[in-house]
């Protein structure tokens, strides 16, 4: 049995399997996309320091090259 609580409404669930529950650990669809919402809109953010998009080669994986052969 595994137990848990919901981190968008704090609903307590309990399901046998983690696959008996497909929005884990969200307890339904609705509070998995509220979720979401809030990382698109930038409410929820990972610390750390701020990125600097200003650089040359900004979103390029490090170690990328402008030279492709």
């Amino acid at each position: 049995m595994i137990k848990g609580r919901c981190p968008t409404c704090k609903k307590s669930f309990a399901v046998a399997a983690i696959d008996d529950l497909p929005t884990f650990p969200f307890c339904s669809e609705r509070c998995r996309l509220l979720d979401l919402g809030r990382w698109i809109d930038e409410a929820y953010a990972v610390p750390g320091p701020p990125a600097d998009l200003e650089t040359e080669g900004a979103g390029r994986p490090p170690g990328a090259d402008d030279d492709e052969d």
